[in-house]
């Protein structure tokens, strides 16, 4: 039987969709702050920002690292178009560990020529990754 407090929750990045089901919540964070997402909320529409991505199905909590997109809410159905998103399983630890080091360092020398808002958001990338997993 259906749970009438459920919402279809759609994750499509450009190669694929990452995630369609029937799930009670959904909380990530956008550039506004860290939101959560139930059935019948108002209609809106945000932008992504790095982060976990938490999706609760049946009383179960399932973890991913989502990096950037927009979502679209709607009373009975939110779509996340995002350009990355990742399983747990799917992350290469040592590699974002080591993307972190180089986003901390290139935020730490502040050179001249360096993009400090690319240097943040891989640090805000390589962080989610190395919480996802752990």
């Amino acid at each position: 039987m259906a749970d009438d407090r459920n919402f279809t929750l759609k994750i499509i990045t450009p190669d694929r969709i990452f995630y369609e089901e029937e799930v009670s919540m959904v909380e990530f964070n956008t550039v506004e702050g860290e939101v959560g997402i139930y059935k019948d909320h108002i209609p809106m529409t945000m932008i992504v920002a790095p982060g976990i991505l938490t999706i609760t199905r049946d009383g179960e909590v399932k973890e991913a690292a989502l990096h950037a997109g927009f979502t679209e809410v709607l009373p009975d159905k939110v779509t996340i178009l995002a350009e990355i998103v990742e399983w747990p399983g799917e992350i290469d630890v040592t590699r974002a560990e080591e993307a972190k080091l180089r986003a901390e360092e290139r935020i730490r020398e502040h050179a001249p020529g360096t993009d400090m808002r690319r240097a943040e958001m891989s640090l805000k990338r390589a962080v989610a990754r190395i919480e996802v997993v752990k």
